[in-house]
């Protein structure tokens, strides 16, 4: 199966920092000059074609006229992801829970690298994977965020907790304000889940941490990419006081 990414800002970052592009096509009504330099700069050649024919290939996504086909995604492994962060006192890890929505985890990961966290961990068993919706979401924070797929997510953060890391799990039903915790010279593993079911019991029990997010409101959940993103921004501000 063909694997393509579209949009203006995807292509643009997949130009900058990804060399796995196999071809790019673009419609005969793009007039894009900064994605037609980044092709002469990176020496990749493109075909212009008609929209119809980008339309086959992607079907009706808001492909904005510019579309790629790449090698699929790789993730970096567990070890990888410990091994590049062991001297960071201050690592921060995304584990998803049964995130199935690719708009969620492309606004995730956009939102790890705003905020400046260390990489996304999500599970190989019911969550969406890296994928062109994910990437076309994600404005290209897909080619800059470190992201690992493991069969396990309970013995994983057993085995970040043995490498110093805490965990903390969001959910809707915890006493623990998430603003309560030092998030300072600590390790830090994040555990948000999915909007419908949360995480799972297992993860929380073996979580340090259990918190939520304060709510004033009339709904009772948020959507998982803004969970995430709320978590995030209280971590930053933590750890970076004005």
């Amino acid at each position: 199966m063909k694997n393509f990414i579209f949009g203006k800002n995807t292509i643009a970052n997949a130009l900058e920092h990804n060399d796995s592009l196999k071809r790019v096509l673009v419609s005969s009504s793009f007039k894009d000059d900064r994605i037609f330099k980044l092709l002469k700069n990176k020496k990749v050649s493109y075909r212009i074609v008609s929209q119809n024919e980008i339309n086959s290939l992607v079907g009706n996504v808001n492909h904005q006229g510019v579309i790629a086909e790449i090698e699929e995604y790789k993730y970096i492994s567990l070890e990888e992801l410990i091994r590049k962060n062991q001297n960071n006192s201050n690592s921060l890890l995304v584990l998803l829970d049964g995130i199935e929505d690719p708009h969620n985890l492309g606004a995730i990961l956009r939102s790890v690298d705003a905020f400046g966290a260390n990489g996304v961990i999500i599970g190989a068993n019911r969550q969406v994977g890296l994928n062109s919706t994910v990437a076309k979401v994600s404005t290209g924070a897909i080619e800059y965020v470190d992201t690992c797929m493991v069969t396990n997510l309970n013995q994983t953060i057993q085995k970040l907790k043995e490498e110093g890391y805490w965990i903390v799990a969001s959910d809707g039903e915890a006493k623990l304000d998430y603003r309560q915790v030092d998030y300072n010279n600590t390790k830090i593993v994040l555990v948000v889940g999915s909007e419908g079911f949360g995480v799972s019991k297992l993860l929380l029990k073996n979580s340090d941490f259990i918190v939520k997010i304060p709510m004033v409101g009339h709904v009772n959940s948020l959507n998982a990419s803004v969970a995430c993103a709320i978590f995030l921004a209280q971590i930053y501000n933590a750890r970076n006081k004005l």
